[in-house]
Formats: structure tokens, sequence, C-alpha cells
């Protein structure tokens, strides 16, 4: 497809589509008897604020799509304020190892990216939404070189790219060889820092934000924040703004193993999940297939081993040596992570064991160190040589497809608030993420959100208003129900469901929400609770309601694709509490019919082989070849 241009699409910002019907949702959608519809509160239970902060524009979270949005309001309206919940540095970019996709390689093209991240969405990308990704990606990634991201280059001074799962070209930019989301981190924090003393930005650190505050009209005007600190600001405060920015990351902290760190509990999605935002594409999770194996039991954050590692020549072999992605997908060993992640959890199955290897032993040990320092730092510290070992690997939650529902200038549907980064749902991803477009998605979107707000301040819209008095029902759940609310999602509704055991977490689920508020006493870890707790619920009924296996959502007694699902699930709080469901219906999309017509013949080509047999999976050990040419 190199060279040919993607239909009804120009290329320039200025041609993008920009308006997505916020209001067109689908068919409303009935949730069938004997499925639990649960009550989620309007608010959580918390203290009145004891002060007030205001600007003209609140930025919640310090991730590569916080940093970058305030970064372009700073430079365009009077009054940014940026909140993160611990501090600057903390949060999912900083983990992300691999890299960032755009096509910047001669070779490449934004065609092909485009139709790599359809492939990968399982036919539920929103194909404007992609186009704008692929697009306008490069030239992103160039502006955060200038502004000081050094991504690893080669000899010569270009950029090094390589692959990764779903990608048909090289084209993730890497940075201090795994470090990738620390050093993007880094250079941005590096240009707020600079800015600090400018009374246009303010930064509040140590701040979790509790609820979104309204006006009399329904338009969100700002937020309530609890600040761990001394001094002036501390405790429950308001934050009073013409718009809000929520950029505040994932949930992976609602499953009990997890890549993201423990402020990933899910805060944004949950208050606007309660504030009445359209929410879309929730069912879909991504485990990613590679994290480390620490054994039975191990919860908590757990190391990744980037897929990036896959992308140089390692491959994954089962207990016996024997490789098992060849025969499955054309793309082998880089198929897309949802392919993977359950090849995986099926050989696990079938050999009676908990987890598969990793085997890089062929890329040697001074490949390994340069190119992966801080794996390799990490493996080492536990005991485990990838020069010499095999390394015990099981998927584990990565990544949420959906979230809030936005359009394609992050507007959600509550006048005043927008979402970028993982905490919305864009459509970009659809039913499972493309390898490294998180970071590109967080960025390129960042940058819409600030231009359209800009360009609405100007036009004299969303004007100062004051928040409405707090009403309707509050709620919270306490902290020392964590464990098992945890326990709960990763055992029904984890990597494998089934309408048994989403019934099963759906009531474990309700018990904890019928318990009594006034057990639980208000403060961060009640709020974070709850937070998991709400998003858990309308997880599970999402899971409950898609009879079908697609992307990150795999059914065992579905688990076969259904047509009749090729489409999305919105959900929206309603008055009293219930959960509204509706039904999208999306094209059929020519790349991924042709894709997985390629997979089936492969499929099919390998069965023939085996049928005749074939021993050439079995490969324990590397190749002379394989050492002198890793990938």
């Amino acid at each position: 497809m190199k060279g040919a241009r993607l239909s009804g699409w120009g290329g320039d910002k200025a041609d993008c589509p920009l308006v997505k019907d916020l209001t067109d949702l689908g068919t409303a959608y009935a949730v069938p008897a004997g499925v639990t519809d649960p009550h989620l509160p309007q608010r959580l239970v918390a203290p009145p604020p004891g002060w007030v902060a205001t600007a003209d524009v609140i930025v919640v979270g310090s991730g590569i799509a916080g940093l970058t949005a305030a970064l372009k309001l700073r430079e365009r309206v009077d009054r940014v304020l940026l909140v993160t919940k611990t501090v600057l540095s903390e949060g999912s970019t900083e983990w992300a190892q691999g890299g960032i996709a755009a096509a910047m390689a001669p070779e490449d093209s934004p065609d092909e990216h485009f139709v790599d991240t359809l492939v990968a969405g399982v036919g539920l990308c929103d194909e404007d939404a992609v186009r704008a990704l692929v697009e306008e990606g490069p030239a992103r990634v160039h502006e955060l070189i200038a502004l000081g991201t050094q991504f690893d280059t080669d000899e010569v001074g270009a950029i090094k790219l390589t692959r990764e799962g779903g990608h048909g070209q090289d084209r993730i930019a890497h940075a201090r060889g795994d470090a990738t989301g620390a050093e993007i981190s880094r250079a941005l924090i590096a240009q707020l820092r600079a800015v600090l003393s400018d009374p246009g930005i303010e930064v509040i650190e140590h701040a979790l934000v509790v609820d979104l505050l309204k006006d009399e009209g329904g338009r969100v005007c700002g937020v309530t924040l609890h600040v761990i600190g001394e001094g002036e600001i501390n405790g429950i405060g308001a934050g009073h703004a013409r718009a809000v920015v929520l950029a505040s990351g994932g949930l992976g902290q609602i499953y009990s193993s997890t890549t993201n760190p423990s402020v990933a509990t899910g805060d944004g999605m949950a208050m606007c999940l309660r504030a009445g935002a359209v929410m879309g594409d929730l069912e879909f999770v991504q485990f990613h297939p590679t994290v480390l194996w620490l054994g039975p039991g191990a919860s908590g954050q757990q190391p990744l081993i980037s897929e990036a590692v896959r992308g140089e020549g390692a491959f994954l072999v089962d207990a016996a040596g024997e490789r098992f992605m060849p025969a499955i997908h054309p793309q082998g060993d880089l198929a897309p992570r949802d392919v993977v992640a359950r090849a995986i959890v099926a050989r696990m199955a079938a050999t009676g064991t908990d987890h598969v290897f990793l085997d890089c032993r062929h890329l040697g040990e001074e490949f390994l160190l340069a190119r992966f320092p801080g794996i390799v730092r990490t493996l080492r510290d536990l005991g485990l040589d990838p020069a010499r070992e095999l390394i015990p690997v099981a998927p584990a939650q990565h990544y949420a497809s959906g979230g809030v529902r936005t359009d394609l200038r992050g507007r959600t549907s509550i006048e005043g608030l927008y979402a970028c980064g993982e905490v919305s749902c864009t459509g970009v991803h659809g039913a499972n993420r493309l390898a490294s477009n998180s970071l590109l998605e967080g960025l390129v979107f960042a940058h819409r959100v600030a231009d359209d707000i800009v360009a609405r301040f100007a036009a004299g819209e969303l004007p100062p208003t004051e928040p409405a008095a707090s009403g309707g029902p509050a709620d919270a759940c306490d902290s020392d129900h964590r464990l098992h609310i945890q326990t709960s999602m990763t055992k029904g509704a984890g990597a494998v469901r089934s309408a048994e055991s989403l019934a099963r977490t759906s009531r474990w689920l309700l018990a904890h929400a019928d318990l009594p508020p006034t057990e639980a006493e208000p403060g961060p870890r009640t709020w974070e609770t709850s937070n998991l707790l709400h998003l858990g619920q309308a997880l599970t009924l999402a899971a409950q309601l898609r009879e079908e296996t697609r992307g990150g959502h795999v059914r065992s007694d579905f688990p076969d694709r259904a047509d009749a699902w090729r489409g999305r699930l919105h959900l929206r709080r309603r008055d009293d509490g219930t959960l509204q469901v509706w039904f999208a219906k999306v094209p059929a999309q020519a790349a991924v019919e042709a894709a997985e017509a390629r997979t089936a013949a492969h499929q099919s080509s390998e069965h023939d082989n085996l049928e005749h047999d074939n021993p050439q999976h079995q490969s324990p050990d590397p190749t002379p070849e394989q050492k002198e040419h890793p990938r």
C-alpha cells in the first residue's frame, strides 16, 4: 500500500474530520434477564472542600498526554493547573519500555501503519481516529525530539527503528534501549520545570482527584481533589476551571497482577462513569503476553518483558522447548498481542503449566546489554540471566483499550470535559491495541485537545461558571475490600471469561457495593478502592453482554468471533444509578477481512505440514545463523 492515499483522507490535519457525533451511540441494548445491572453512586463520600484553586483549564495527569496538553495550553491560555496523583515522573508513561510507533522510515508509510492498526483492532477501530493518529504521528514525534527527547540513533544520527507485534515495518522509535517512556517523561518534565516560574501554570503534586464538579446546566467546571501535603493546600479542596482535561491513565490495579504502577486505579474513568459520561469498549482489556512469571500467587505490579525483545529475534517456547507461534499466525511470535496472549493461555492449558518461556539466548549478552539494559538488570536482580537461560513468562493485564468515549477533538459527552491518553476511548485501538500506539495516541490527541480548547476560548465558548451544590447519592467502599475486588476481577473477568465466571464476579462485586458507606473511612485508599469497584462492575457487565471472543475480550463459552458482535458497546450511568447500554455496529473493514483470510490460509498450511511429519517447531537451541544475525 506504500504510496497510496487513504480513501477520503488528504493527509493534512486541516482535512482531518474533527467531529464525531457523540450523541450517536447506536441502538439501545436491553440488559438480559439474569444479568445484574449495577447501581452506581453519583459521587464518593468525602468532606466538603476546604480550599479552592482556580484556572482556565485543569489538566489531570502527568504522563505523555497530560504533560503535552499542559505545555501546549500554557502557550495560549492565561492559567493552567496541572494536578498529578504522586509526583510528575510517576505514571504509566514512565514504565513504557518498547517505544513509540510512527511511520518515519523511507520504506514505511502512514497507510501501512493505518492497516496494521485496523488489523490489530480486529474490526472495531474508528477509521477516522486511526487516520488522525498515523498521519499526524510522525510530525508529533519530531516535535518531541525538538523538545529534547533523545531517541536512540545509529552511527550517522538516524533514529533507530525496530519492530513489535502486529507491525509490518520497523517503525518503533526507542530511547536508552528499553526506557523510552522514561526518556519522554524526562524531556517533557524538563520543559515544564523550565516554565514553572511563569504564573500562567501551576503544578499540584500528590493530588488524588475525587469527583467532577458541574454547574447548574450540567457542564463540567472543575474537580474535587485531595492533596496529601503540608501548609496552605492540603486535604480536600476544589479546582474550578472553564474546562477539565483528564489524562489520568488506566485501570490496571483492578486486577491482582498487572504491568501498571500502583497509581493506576482508574480514578479518572470511574469519576466520569459516576458523572454520567458515556464509556466505550470497557470489556477490551489487553493482557501483555510476555510478563515475567514470578511464581504462583505473585501480585501487584509485575516486570514487563518488552515486545521489542521479540522484535529483535527472541521467540516463545513451551516447557518442552517447542515453538508454537509459527503454526498459529503468519507473523509468528510477532503476531498482534491478543493472538499471542491467547496462544500462550491455550498452550499452558494443553501442557498443564502456568507459564511458557521466552528464548533470547541467541541474541547474545553484548547485544542484550546494549539494547535492553533495564530488562537485563531487572532479570539479573531476580537471579535470571537472559543470555544463558530461558525467561519464564505469562500474560498479565497491561492496557485498557476502552475508557471515556471522545470525539476526534478529545471532547466527551459532557460539556467542558475532555479526555486523552489511556483514560479515553478515541476508537483508535478497537478491540486490541497495536504495540507502541499508546504513547502516540496520548501525544497526538493531547495536541488536538489543546487546539480545540484554545479555539473555543477564542470564540467565547466555555465561559467561567460556578459549580452547583453537590447532590445525588454518595457511596464508598473500604480499602479492606480491595484485595477481594482484585481477586474477583482476576478470576472472573480476567484473561479468560465465561458466563459463569462473570456472573460470579458480578455477585461478589455487588456484595461489596451493598455494604453501607458508613463502614468506610473517607480517604485516598477508600476512594481508590471505590473506583476499582465501580469500574469493575461496569467492565463485568460489558463482558457479560459481549458473547464472542474478539481482541482483548476472550470468552471460553463463546470462543469464536461473531459478525453480529462487530460493533461497540457504550455505557452511561442513568440518574437512578443503573447503566444504560447501546450497541453501535461497525462496517466491515477490508484490511481486517484480508488479514483474517491470510491467517486462516496460514493455519491450514501449517496443519498440512504437521500432518506430513514436519518437526520445524522444535528449536530449543539457537543456530549459528541466529547468533550472527539476531533478527
